[in-house]
């Protein structure tokens, strides 16, 4: 499975941003797909998660209202909308796999990563 994310950017605070990730796998919609993050420093962190069928969802706290995960099964594409973005917002996003059968937020149950894309929100 190789995943490849893009959509970062630079952008005021307030503003908004959406992240894709396409994945090259047949059985993309086996899959439960996530979004994390990393600042430096730090360790990646989970933001979201949607089930295979898209009929679940989670999110971190810290971005619970303002993102929103969701995903294409036709385009074997996952997506993040990031809206009233804040500086704490600034990151390299993850997008993540993962074949279990439940929507998972722990880091090493994701088997395969995308490269990351860098989101920047100024203040």
């Amino acid at each position: 499975v190789q995943l490849q994310a893009s959509g970062g950017g630079l952008v005021q605070a307030g503003g908004s941003l959406r992240l894709s990730c396409a994945a090259s796998v047949r059985t993309y919609s086996t899959y439960a797909m996530g979004w994390f993050r990393q600042t430096p420093g730090k360790e990646r962190e989970f933001v979201a998660v949607i089930s295979r069928s898209e009929s679940d969802t989670y999110y971190a706290p810290s971005v619970k209202g303002r993102f929103t995960i969701s995903r294409d099964n036709a385009k074997n594409t996952v997506y993040l909308q990031m809206n009233s973005l804040k500086p704490e917002d600034t990151a390299v996003y993850y997008c993540a796999a993962t074949s279990l059968g439940i929507i998972t937020t722990i880091r090493d149950r994701y088997r395969y990563w995308g490269q990351g894309t860098q989101v920047t929100v100024s203040s």
